[in-house]
């Protein structure tokens, strides 16, 4: 059984920065993809960053200046670093396991989530 807990949300200041966590058990990420979402208030769940099982990674285009994702295989854990935080960023952050290994964009072809970690940026 897959779980994944993110952890590392907060609330921080314009420009700030936070660093989340995701760690997976069920599933080793030298075989895994997996990526990160995020869904604000009244919005639907968006693409963040893909972190494929071969280290490769790929960002939404939102993303590609500021956030850095990164994974630790030894650790078993994804990381997102998240720069220069804006008020638009605030959200809920998840991490989820592609159902297939592919670096689907969409929220449909992930089959496990975790709890999701809260991140608020105040202006």
């Amino acid at each position: 059984q897959v779980q994944l807990i993110e952890s590392g949300g907060g609330s921080v200041q314009v420009g700030e920065s936070l660093r989340l966590s995701c760690a997976v058990s069920g599933r080793s990420l030298q075989s895994t993809t997996m990526a990160w979402f995020r869904q604000a208030p009244g919005k639907k769940r968006e693409y963040v960053a893909n972190v494929h099982w071969s280290g490769v990674l790929y960002y939404a285009e939102f993303a590609e200046h500021r956030f850095e994702a990164s994974k630790n295989n030894a650790e078993n854990t994804i990381f997102l670093q998240m720069n220069d935080l804006k008020p638009d960023d605030t959200a809920v952050y998840y991490c989820a396991v592609s159902g297939d290994g592919g670096l689907s964009r969409r929220a449909v072809d992930y089959t496990d989530w975790g709890q999701g970690t809260q991140v608020t940026v105040a202006s």
